[in-house]
C-alpha cells in the first residue's frame, strides 16, 4: 500500500491547469500545421492565425483562448493507493482555484439558474476510475462551452447499427457549423448507459489527438466519420475548406440488448489536455 497526500494531487492539478491554459497539445499543433499546408485562401489564413495565436500565448504566458473552460479532471486511482489529507474533491478544487487566479484565467463557472458566478472556476468536473496498482494519473481538460454546447447524445435502436453511429456524428458536426471554432476534434461514445456514454465521449477527447482505437471496427468508424465530416466543407473557422475536423476518436462499452447509445462531445481546435502520473 502506498500513501499519497492529496496535497500532491492539488499541486499536480495546479501545474496541469497552468500549462493547459496557455498551450495546445503537441499533436494538436502538428495537425494544425499539416492542415495549414494543405489549405488555401481564407482557410489557410485562419489556420496560420490560430498557430500564431498560440505562439503569442506561450511567449506572453497568456491564455491561448479567452474561454479558459470548465475544469474537467479525470483521475485514475490505483487500488493500492491510500489517500491522506483533505478530501480528494477539495484538493482538486484548491488546485483549480489557485491556477485560475495565478494564471489570470477567466472564471466561467456559475449557478445554472441564478447565473451567479462562483468566482474561482470551481467546482471542477471530477471523475475517478479505480484500477490496479499504486499510481495516480491525473488528466486535466479545460472544456470551453463554445464546443461543449454543440455536443449531443442519441439513444439509437440496435437496428440503426454502424450507419446510425456515423450518421449521428456527421449530424452533430453539420448542426454545429462554425460555432465550435473548427477545425474540431470529435469525441464519440458508443454504448454503455445514457450517462456513461457521454463520459466515454469525454474520455475520448483526452487521448492523443488523431490516435486510433485498438479495436479495428471502432478505428474504422473513426476513420470513416472523419472522412465524412471533412467532406462537408465547413472548413477552418467556417471559411470553407478541406479541414472541418482534425480527428474523430471513439470509446466503446457494452450496452443493453435493446439500445445503442451514441454521444458526440465536440472539442474546438484549441485542444488543451495535460496528464501527469504521480
Amino acid at each position: 500500500m502506498r500513501t499519497v497526500c492529496t496535497k500532491e494531487i492539488e499541486e499536480c492539478v495546479y501545474r496541469l491547469a497552468r500549462r493547459a491554459g496557455v498551450r495546445l497539445t503537441d499533436r494538436c499543433r502538428a495537425l494544425l500545421k499539416d492542415a495549414e499546408a494543405r489549405e488555401e485562401g481564407a482557410a489557410k489564413y485562419a489556420l496560420s492565425t490560430l498557430l500564431e495565436n498560440e505562439e503569442i500565448a506561450i511567449r506572453e504566458a497568456m491564455p491561448v483562448c479567452q474561454d479558459t473552460g470548465m475544469s474537467c479532471v479525470l483521475i485514475e486511482l490505483g487500488n493500492e493507493v491510500f489517500l491522506s489529507g483533505m478530501p480528494l474533491a477539495d484538493a482538486v478544487n484548491c488546485g483549480v482555484r489557485r491556477a485560475y487566479a495565478d494564471g489570470n484565467f477567466r472564471k466561467s463557472v456559475c449557478d445554472p439558474l441564478t447565473r451567479k458566478n462562483t468566482g474561482d472556476n470551481t467546482p471542477a468536473h471530477l471523475h475517478v476510475d479505480i484500477g490496479k496498482g499504486d499510481s495516480v494519473t491525473v488528466t486535466f481538460l479545460p472544456k470551453g462551452f463554445g464546443s461543449e454546447n454543440m455536443s449531443l447524445l442519441r439513444m439509437l435502436t440496435p437496428a440503426e447499427g454502424r450507419e446510425g453511429i456515423l450518421r449521428t456524428v456527421e449530424e452533430a458536426v453539420r448542426i454545429a457549423g462554425s460555432r465550435p471554432c473548427p477545425p474540431v476534434v470529435v469525441g464519440v461514445g458508443i454504448g454503455g448507459t445514457f450517462d456513461g456514454c457521454a463520459l466515454l465521449a469525454k474520455k475520448a477527447l483526452t487521448r492523443e489527438v488523431g490516435s486510433r482505437h485498438p479495436r479495428a471496427d471502432v478505428a474504422a468508424i473513426e476513420e470513416e466519420a472523419l472522412a465524412r465530416i471533412n467532406a462537408i466543407g465547413i472548413g477552418p473557422q467556417g471559411f470553407g475548406g478541406k479541414t472541418t475536423a482534425l480527428a474523430v476518436m471513439a470509446e466503446i462499452a457494452p450496452t443493453h440488448i435493446a439500445g445503442l447509445p451514441v454521444a458526440v462531445n465536440m472539442q474546438c481546435h484549441c485542444v488543451r489536455c495535460e496528464k501527469e502520473v504521480l
